[in-house]
């Protein structure tokens, strides 16, 4: 049973939204994000990064107190406003692409990702969890959404779909050519409704934001501990999060390259797999796998299919069935000795957005001397590892849709 409510948002006025939506801090370049704040002095990377303003890179507890204080000033210059009613939020975006993501968002339950009705399928750092939460602790907000995703449901996709003919609140177009509408829902029998539907819900998965949904819930569970009063209505007990049904995910493949053959000829490298995989050269034919457990590689100036031997390797698990988990068990480990996927600083990724030429190029270059071409793991694998209590390698799924910051804001 998932449990998930509506909320008071913090949130730009109508003017503004388009100037204050922020990618992930992380997905700027310094020089980017310089430049960005330099032009534009609503973007909200001036809250996330207020050393800007004196020139100078703050980290910890000071640039905490300081992101706190950028917040606030925002909110006394009238550039953000509360809604009066706790409200579900209908978010729809549009990429450049044509993929349309249409979801809802909503707090979660902290105790929902304590109980495992919350699923994950990724590994998270636990220093990591605990920076965020610290940061979360001093800021008092959630600015970016985690990512959920839930079974279809047709009852839920008739009031989104309800709801979403009246003019949007919010109709914004980036710089990337996404398009972002949003449409405050605070009918009070639209909103008992959509808390129904989700209670008949047994499971949500985490698509994107395992170290948010973690620290979200370390620090619910301080706070708890701190508070002598505590009820579990407080808003500390849920974090901001945007659900769409399964069928709108889009999750793209990330694919492998390698610095260096391990200290192996062309040749030698080549019988090694044979071993594994059946091999055919396709010369200078752009190759990209069609079935699982296939895989293309670039080597040399030309592209090979290899084809997993199955006599060869056994799959006995959700997790074992991943094409990234037999490319690791096969090739990455065994063969070029990579062992630790998470800090070797000899492999590489790039995801599938950015198709097989980028391979190609990456290795051309001589930056890295092999790639290898996976196809994207599906939403029914993601769920069969969460569902065995499994983790995936990392650099597994590159998931779309990449979420905004700063557009709907969640205070503890």
């Amino acid at each position: 049973m998932a449990n998930i409510i509506p909320f008071k948002a913090v949130r730009p006025t109508r003017d503004k939204v388009s100037l204050i939506a922020a990618r992930s801090y992380d997905d700027y370049s310094k020089k980017e994000r310089n430049s960005r704040m330099r032009v534009n002095p609503y973007s909200f990377l001036h809250v996330l990064n207020p050393g800007y303003k004196y020139h100078k890179k703050l980290s910890g507890e000071r640039r905490y107190k300081l992101v706190r204080n950028r917040y606030l000033e925002f909110k006394e210059d009238g550039i953000f406003m509360q809604d009066e009613k706790p409200s579900f939020y209908i978010y729809k975006i549009v990429n450049r692409e044509g993929n349309v993501f249409s979801g809802i968002i909503a707090g979660a339950s902290a105790c929902d990702y304590e109980n495992d009705v919350i699923k994950k399928h990724e590994n998270t750092i636990e220093y990591r969890e605990n920076i965020f939460k610290e940061y979360l602790k001093t800021v008092g907000f959630n600015a970016e959404p985690v990512l959920l995703t839930y079974p279809d449901n047709d009852e839920l996709k008739e009031i989104i779909n309800q709801v979403m003919v009246e003019r949007a609140e919010y109709e914004f177009t980036t710089t990337y050519r996404d398009t972002h509408y949003i449409w405050n829902l605070n009918d009070e029998v639209l909103v008992q409704k959509i808390n129904e539907i989700f209670k008949s819900i047994e499971t949500l998965y985490i698509a994107d934001g395992h170290h948010r949904s973690a620290s979200s819930y370390l620090l619910a569970k301080d706070l708890k501990e701190e508070n002598k009063e505590h009820t579990g209505r407080e808003h500390y007990n849920y974090f901001m999060s945007y659900l769409i049904p399964e069928s709108d995910l889009k999750i793209y493949e990330f694919n492998r390259l390698v610095k260096d053959l391990n200290g192996l000829s062309k040749e030698e490298f080549l019988i090694q797999l044979d071993e594994v995989f059946r091999i055919e050269d396709r010369g200078l034919e752009y190759y990209k796998p069609s079935k699982k457990h296939h895989f293309s590689m670039y080597l040399d100036g030309e592209f090979y299919s290899l084809y997993l031997r199955k006599d060869e390797y056994d799959i006995d698990n959700a997790l074992n069935a991943l094409d990234v988990q037999i490319l690791f068990e096969t090739v990455l480990n065994p063969i070029l000795g990579i062992k630790d996927l998470r800090n070797d600083k000899r492999l590489g990724y790039s995801h599938g957005k950015n198709d097989l030429a980028h391979v190609k190029t990456l290795v051309n270059s001589g930056e890295f001397e092999v790639g290898f071409g996976l196809l994207p793991i599906t939403t029914e694998e993601l769920k069969n590892v969460a569902n065995e209590g499994s983790v995936m390698p990392p650099k597994s799924t590159f998931i779309e849709p990449k979420l905004r910051s700063g557009i709907t804001i969640y205070e503890f």
